[in-house]
């Protein structure tokens, strides 16, 4: 399975958050969200499917692991997004910051040298 398919979950986006703290059992993990067991454990086979996580047998538990290395797709896909259009440099930012504070400026000289410009003139008789 598609990573990116496993992360379009919710639930399984939230499981992935619990589990890069540490491992966790199925049954430490359903206590967190509501819905069933049964059902944490299917999302919990999707995420492994997709090499999301790792999962160790232990006796008669089930103790589940995030796979870090199965996120290189994702992480692969925002490095290239990021490398695509560079941050804006600060230079810009202060010309755009000069540029408002002129335009402001000329307002403010404009509306000061022609208070009634918008005003209709009366007739003299």
């Amino acid at each position: 399975m598609d990573p990116f398919d496993a992360l379009a979950d919710s639930v399984r986006r939230d499981l992935l958050r619990a589990l890069a703290s540490g491992p966790a059992r199925v049954v430490d993990l359903a206590v967190r969200h509501p819905i069933s067991r049964p059902a944490v454990s299917k999302h919990l086979r999707v995420l492994t499917e997709a090499g999301l996580v790792t999962v160790e047998d232990r006796g008669r538990e089930r103790h589940y692991a995030l796979a870090r290395s199965g996120l290189a797709p994702v992480r692969a896909l925002l490095d290239e997004l990021a490398a695509l259009r560079p941050p804006i440099p600060e230079s810009a930012f202060d010309a755009l910051d000069l540029e408002v504070r002129r335009t402001a400026h000329d307002r403010r000289v404009g509306a000061d040298a022609a208070p009634d410009a918008g005003r209709p003139q009366e007739e003299s008789a």
